[in-house]
């Protein structure tokens, strides 16, 4: 039996930020942590989300938010909510804020370490419908985590871990393609990959879901044919909501499962955190875009002619070098030694992407010798 589950609400438009008060009051939050990092608030948008909560709601902020969410820091944003006695979250971010706020939302209401929820632990069925509400704002088009069921956070112990269940999916995804307008050419390239790196690989999944494989389609297609356009002009509003739609779309489609690009990019980003996953992302795909190649699944259903056809390619060998060539006019890395990442890391990186929770739903399962194949491959 395939079941196939989209639950969450998304408000998705220019202005849509208006809108928050009325969703504050739909879910019940009064008093709300307001979860972002640094640059987000120095950029003056956490006082634009502050502008629209209605006078009594009393907010308290933290934004402390590494640049790869971490468990420690989780600890101190939990220490403002139960301080503050909060009753929901707002996370207002990229990929970053929003999954340490659904990190505070879990172990804010249940009791034990963050690592114990991870999914690699046996953590699902430890997460209830307790779970603190999480109202998600993304500043970024990328990682699509405020339509996501789960959150990426590294524990204490240098594991990067997902934390993943139902009850994390935010209660709505406010957005607003305003936010990006002022997203640095680099971060528009780097968390553009993200989007088109979910997109693809969870339509290359082999688990049975009709709807996410047509949602991954179409957020490829919009984002293959706008990301360059985002870049080159911070200001170009259709190319801004196409990336916004792309990523939220990514995510959407990402229930169904991930694979190899992200079993490595979550275990080097666990190993180097000042890495930056949707360029990890970038630099990963053609390699296990080759690799799949082979895999039955993406036979019997002509995945690579599909996914050829959404990028506008005429053949599917096309693919992985188009993804190496969009890189290099990106302005992205050339690999992973470009990106300070060290060979001799290699066993651990593999260590950890075996047991990463992305690496079973791959098309075709990587064994320790085809993930340093994969590693060297993208050197």
């Amino acid at each position: 039996m395939a079941l196939i589950h989209y639950i969450t609400q998304i408000q998705i438009d220019f202005g849509a930020i208006g809108l928050l008060a009325q969703e504050c009051e739909r879910i019940g939050i009064t008093r709300p942590l307001v979860v972002t990092d640094a640059g987000v608030k120095a950029a003056g948008i956490v006082q634009r989300v502050l502008e629209q909560l209605r006078p009594g709601c009393e907010a308290v902020i933290y934004d402390g938010t590494p640049s790869n969410p971490t468990e420690a820091a989780m600890r101190e944003a939990m220490r403002l909510y139960s301080e503050y006695r909060c009753d929901g979250i707002i996370a207002v971010g990229g990929g970053s804020p929003i999954d340490l706020a659904k990190g505070v939302a879990v172990c804010a209401t249940h009791d034990g370490p963050l690592r114990q929820f991870a999914a690699i632990e046996g953590g699902v069925a430890r997460i209830t419908a307790a779970t603190a509400p999480v109202i998600a704002i993304p500043t970024t088009a990328g990682t699509g985590s405020e339509v996501g069921r789960g959150a990426v956070l590294i524990l204490d112990d240098g594991r990067k871990v997902g934390v993943l269940s139902p009850y994390l999916v935010p209660r709505v995804a406010i957005c607003d393609p305003e936010l990006t307008l002022g997203l640095p050419p680099m971060l528009t390239a780097a968390t553009g990959m993200d989007a088109i790196a979910h997109c693809l690989e969870t339509f290359m999944a082999p688990a049975f879901n009709p709807p996410a494989d047509g949602i991954a389609l179409d957020g490829l297609r919009r984002a293959w044919l706008h990301i360059e356009r985002a870049r080159r002009d911070p200001q170009d509003r259709a190319a801004r909501l196409a990336m916004m739609s792309a990523s939220m779309q990514g995510a959407l489609a990402f229930q169904k499962g991930l694979g190899c690009v992200h079993s490595l990019s979550h275990a080097l980003g666990g190993l180097m955190p000042t890495l930056h996953h949707g360029t990890l992302n970038a630099v990963l795909l053609p390699a296990v875009i080759r690799f799949n190649a082979g895999a039955p699944s993406m036979q019997a259903d002509d995945k690579l002619a599909r996914i050829a056809l959404a990028m506008g390619l005429s053949e599917a060998s096309a693919i992985a070098p188009a993804i190496t060539d969009m890189n290099r006019r990106l302005g992205l890395p050339a690999g992973l030694r470009e990106m300070g990442v060290d060979p001799a890391l290699f066993p651990r990186v593999i260590d950890y992407a075996l047991a990463d929770h992305c690496h079973k739903t791959n098309p075709r399962e990587a064994s320790a010798e085809d993930y340093l194949a994969l590693l060297q491959a993208s050197l």
